[in-house]
């Protein structure tokens, strides 16, 4: 049988690596063999990444939350609980920016959620 060299694809896939390893410090981006490795544990950090900044922002959201909630002397748990038992379905990055932009309506959710919670 006739040897293979397949040299075209075997090219392609090395500078798809190494396209992909721009930037990277010293041999990382120069060296397929580390530039592969390097690549792959990129991917999957920024896997495990994306998922990480939807946690992070909904910690957010609950800080700014209940930083409004003690400005109007209520905890985060019973203004929550509040909004459930009153049946105000608001999710908590609306909240979050209610809280920041708009005070006084803030103030009334709280109003509503104290009562509610019979605070």
């Amino acid at each position: 049988m006739a040897r293979v060299k397949g040299g075209t694809v075997t090219r392609a896939r090395r500078k798809r690596i190494l396209k992909q390893a721009e930037g990277y410090f010293g041999s990382k981006h120069l060296l397929f063999k580390t530039a592969k490795e390097q690549v792959l544990h990129s991917l999957r950090y920024a896997y495990i990444s994306r998922r990480l900044i939807k946690r992070d922002y909904r910690k957010l959201w609950i800080r700014r939350i209940n930083a409004a909630c003690r400005t109007n002397d209520i905890s985060y748990s019973v203004f929550m609980d509040g909004l459930k038992k009153s049946n105000i379905a608001i999710n908590r990055k609306m909240l979050s920016e209610i809280a920041i932009h708009d005070p006084e309506a803030f103030a009334g959710l709280c109003k509503t959620a104290k009562k509610a919670a019979g605070k």
